[in-house]
C-alpha cells in the first residue's frame, strides 16, 4: 500500500491490464469485487471490510479494468467477458485455484459470472446489492452511470447511495470528486455505460437458467432503502439460487458494507468461516 495513497496497493500483470490490488490478512482467500460508481476503487469500496476481516481471512481486492488504479490500453473494450477474463487471469497469476467471492453491485454480476463460468474456482458466493438479473433501470443507477464530474453532481450521487445523509460529508464528496477527475478516469467511465443505459443493465444480467444452475452456498445482502439497485434483484436471486439465504437491512441504502459495517462483517465472518459455520 502506498503511504501517500491507500488506494494504491500492489501491481500485477494480467494480460494487457496492469492490475492494482490489495492483498491483506491470512487464512482462506476471499475475492472482493467492487461496484461501478464514479471514481470508485477496490479500497474505497472495501476498506472497512479489509480492516475488519484481515485477522480472519486473506482478502484480495483488485481494481477491475477502467476503475481505480488499474491501467488499460487506450482502446480497451469494456465488457462482462473482458472483466471476467481479468478476474480469472488475476486468480491464475496469484496461483489461487479456489476462492470465496464477495461482489458489490456491478461486482455482484462479475461474481455471478465467475460462479457460472468457472464454478470450480468458487467455494462460496456473497452478493451485496447485486446486479446480475433483469430489472428496470432505476433513476439512481441512471444517475450513477451518467455522472459527469462536478462537486454538486458527486454530492447528489453520494446522497443517492446513502440512507443516512450525515455520512455524505464535504470531505467525502471532495475525495470522490477528485478520484473521478484523475487523468483518464472520466474518459474511461464515459465509455462504459453510455445512454441509453437499460442495455447495460441487460448486458450485465445473466440467463435465468444459468443463475438457477448455481449450486454454491450463496448469501444475498441488500439495503431495503437502496435507490440504486432495487431489493427485488436479491429477491429474484433468492428464488433462482437453490442454496441461497437473504439478509435485508432496514434504514440502509446501497452502502450496506459502510452503513452497517459491523453487522455486515459479522455476516461475512459467519458465512465464510469453516464449512460447518455456514449452516
Amino acid at each position: 500500500m502506498s503511504a501517500d495513497n491507500p488506494e494504491i496497493g500492489q501491481r500485477i500483470e494480467v494480460g494487457e491490464i496492469e492490475t492494482n490490488f490489495h492483498d491483506r490478512g491470512t487464512g482462506d482467500p476471499v475475492l472482493l469485487l467492487h461496484g461501478s460508481g464514479p471514481g470508485v476503487s477496490a479500497w474505497a469500496n472495501w476498506r472497512l471490510v479489509i480492516e475488519g476481516l484481515a485477522p480472519h481471512f486473506r482478502l484480495l481486492a483488485p481494481d477491475l479494468a477502467g476503475f481505480g488504479y488499474s491501467a488499460v490500453p487506450a482502446d480497451y473494450s469494456f465488457s462482462r467477458e473482458a472483466w471476467l477474463a481479468q478476474l480469472v487471469g488475476f486468480l491464475d497469476a496469484l496461483g489461487l485455484d479456489r476462492v470465496d467471492v464477495v461482489g458489490n453491485s456491478f461486482g455482484g454480476s462479475m461474481a455471478l459470472a465467475l460462479a457460472i463460468e468457472h464454478p470450480e474456482r468458487v467455494r462460496r458466493l456473497v452478493l451485496m446489492g447485486s446486479v446480475g438479473v433483469p430489472f428496470e433501470l432505476t433513476p439512481g443507477l441512471d444517475a450513477v452511470w451518467g455522472y459527469t464530474p462536478s462537486l454538486e453532481g458527486m454530492r447528489e450521487l453520494m446522497g443517492i447511495f446513502a440512507w443516512d445523509q450525515s455520512r455524505v460529508t464535504e470531505e467525502l464528496v471532495a475525495l470522490r470528486h477528485a478520484a473521478s477527475t484523475r487523468p483518464g478516469v472520466q474518459e474511461a467511465y464515459a465509455r462504459m455505460f453510455p445512454a441509453p443505459r437499460q442495455r447495460w443493465v441487460d448486458a450485465m444480467a445473466h440467463d435465468e437458467a444459468a443463475v438457477r444452475g448455481i449450486a454454491l452456498p450463496t448469501l444475498l445482502i441488500h439495503g431495503r432503502d437502496d435507490r440504486v439497485i432495487p431489493l427485488q434483484t436479491s429477491l429474484t436471486m433468492l428464488d433462482w439460487i437453490d442454496d441461497a439465504r437473504l439478509h435485508v437491512f432496514g434504514r440502509c441504502g446501497h452502502w450496506t458494507q459502510i452503513e452497517h459495517a459491523a453487522a455486515f462483517q459479522r455476516l461475512l465472518r459467519d458465512f465464510l468461516g469453516p464449512d460447518d459455520a455456514a449452516g
